[in-house]
């Protein structure tokens, strides 16, 4: 019997998940479903990453629209993008880490950043293959490698933090761009695709991840021998 890191950091890594091989995975809300990282909903950082999730609709909008010589589509992104940082730092604050959080604040980076991506591909700030390649390592991610995240058997990197870091940056940049200051575009599409490479980067790790795990699972081949 083995301990898998959890990669939360406000959990013991033996406290995620337990498997040995050839039999079922064991994740700790089967073992604890009574312990409060499984149970609490309504907390500040969830709430916090509820509204970063509702104010992706008047940003996306003022994005597309463009909003020429205005600061506020790039104000109000950069306040959308803070909100990414926020709630984590308030979980930990207030020791209100929750699984739910946990499951919600990847779904809101990778719901807005596809979104403000498409918004700027729409306002002619970005090429339309930016967010193909973004959108395909999404659908990929999630068909190979959500259910395991989904189960908390993987978590978020630091590979997937900094990515998520760059894309974050480069949106807000080349909105400034778009909208105020046509200087700031080349640094914005150079960090784009900085934040793309480690998005493909990132995709295939997880994937790669989950698919370890599997064969874990089920007893099969080397992985199965390194965690006897």
């Amino acid at each position: 019997m083995r301990a898998w890191p959890s990669g939360s950091p406000a959990r013991a890594p033996s406290e995620a998940l337990c498997y040995q091989v050839g039999m079922p995975l064991i994740s700790a809300r089967d073992r604890d479903p009574d312990d409060p990282f499984f149970t609490r909903v309504v907390t500040l950082p969830n709430l916090v990453t509820l509204a970063r999730l509702l104010l992706l609709v008047p940003v996306c909008w003022l994005v597309v629209v463009g909003a020429p010589g205005s600061w506020l589509p790039a104000v109000l992104l950069a306040v959308w993008a803070s909100t990414d940082w926020i709630d984590g730092m308030l979980a930990r604050a207030l020791h209100q880490e929750s699984r739910l959080g946990e499951l919600l604040d990847p779904i809101a980076d990778r719901v807005g950043i596809v979104g403000v991506t498409l918004a700027l591909a729409i306002g002619g700030a970005v090429d339309w293959w930016i967010l193909g390649v973004i959108a395909a390592v999404d659908v990929a991610t999630l068909a190979l490698a959500g259910p395991a995240a989904r189960d908390g058997s993987i978590h978020v990197s630091w590979t997937g933090k900094v990515r998520t870091a760059l894309l974050l940056t480069a949106i807000v940049v080349l909105l400034l761009g778009h909208t105020v200051l046509e200087w700031a575009t080349p640094a914005g599409l150079t960090l784009m695709l900085l934040g793309l490479g480690l998005h493909v980067v990132a995709g295939v790790d997880y994937i790669v991840q989950a698919r370890r795990l599997r064969r874990v699972q089920t007893g099969d081949g080397s992985d199965a021998e390194e965690a006897r």
